[in-house]
């Protein structure tokens, strides 16, 4: 048996804020860059496009209105043209790509979801995924996602999976993808989290809260973690200061969020990115998760599966569903049943 071994590019880079079809092209770029380097796979932070929604820890949700529609506005659709032309660049590029973007529907145009798409290196969805719970007040954006995109991914790079920001916390997500023989995770996070206040409470430390977080999952699974957290450039800065000058001292005093790769064994096997904007490179080969699974194998000999059970319902959730005379209330289908075009 042999095992994959490949570089990975971990995009440490800021959208052009709320700009949906700049963002993209920005991306593409990248995408070439990274692939130019001999990368094989891309990382992209959460909601790369178009933007994390940070104004929800600034300000009230009352003087906000306007950057919410903003944010709808450059909302993509998981088959609309934005998507599309990166996956027509990772086709042409040969290299698999996690994007993180801002989900639009038909059904409303103010539905929001924090989603992810993983693209294959032939430029098809393998994987769709919705953030299943917004944190704190991520929920006055982002509706609550589902279970359907909780898979992990055979290519030929591995096994891949991926969860978004705080779902690295929850054990039962993480397990879930464990339990599908994960070797290769991806985490995606924000440029910066502010939880508090800094003049009055110590804020929440984003870059020790992904090291924690990332390194638990790879040593629990004894697998690789790719690490993309997004960058807060000048731009959207001065944006975010200019509608109410408290936002910059906010902003300064909240630790800001980092990338980096971890190996199998829970520590870093690259830089760890934080200050400044780029690509960060690591080298994964997969047959270094072979030897510790001699210790604990949470998939396999190192657990009870006659104590534990879990169940994971992979139902994707839907506004409506409609009946006709040839299907039934067990039997149904609609366009929506599939990863890639539920509404």
């Amino acid at each position: 048996m042999t095992y994959p071994a490949f570089k990975a590019a971990l995009a440490h880079v800021s959208p052009v804020f709320l700009n949906k079809d700049a963002t993209v092209d920005k991306a593409c770029s990248l995408i070439r860059e990274a692939a130019g380097n001999g990368a094989q796979m891309i990382v992209f932070p959460e909601t790369y496009i178009p933007a994390f929604p940070v104004w929800c820890a600034l300000q009230a949700p009352i003087h906000n209105h306007d950057l919410f529609c903003e944010l709808a506005a450059n909302s993509i659709k998981v088959d609309g043209p934005e998507l599309a032309q990166i996956a027509e660049t990772a086709r042409e590029c040969e290299i698999f790509v996690s994007m993180g973007f801002n989900e639009g529907t038909t059904v409303s145009d103010g539905c929001i979801w924090n989603a992810n798409a993983l693209i294959g290196d032939d430029g098809s969805i393998l994987c769709h995924h919705r953030k299943i719970v917004p944190t704190f007040y991520e929920k006055l954006v982002w509706s609550p996602g589902d279970g359907a995109g909780l898979e992990v991914c055979a290519t030929r790079l591995g096994r891949l999976g991926m969860l978004i920001c705080g779902e690295n916390t929850n054990p039962l997500a993480r397990f879930t993808l464990l339990a599908q023989g994960e070797q290769v995770h991806m985490s995606t996070y924000p440029p910066v989290w502010p939880s508090h206040d800094p003049a009055v409470h110590e804020n929440y430390d984003l870059k020790n809260a992904i090291l924690i977080r990332a390194g638990a999952h790879s040593f629990e699974g004894k697998l690789f973690n790719l690490v993309a957290a997004g960058y807060l450039d000048q731009a959207a800065f001065d944006l975010l200061k200019q509608r109410d000058p408290d936002s910059a001292r906010i902003l300064e005093g909240s630790p800001r969020g980092i990338s980096v790769a971890i190996g199998p064994n829970g520590t870093p096997i690259s830089e760890i990115m934080q200050a400044d904007e780029g690509l960060l490179y690591a080298d994964i080969d997969l047959s270094q998760c072979v030897e510790p699974k001699q210790l604990h194998d949470l998939a396999g000999g190192y657990n009870r599966f006659d104590i534990f059970q879990l169940t994971v319902d992979r139902r994707a959730q839907r506004p409506i569903r409609f009946q006709t005379e040839h299907s039934s209330q067990n039997n149904e289908t609609s366009e929506g049943d599939t990863l890639t075009f539920r509404s």
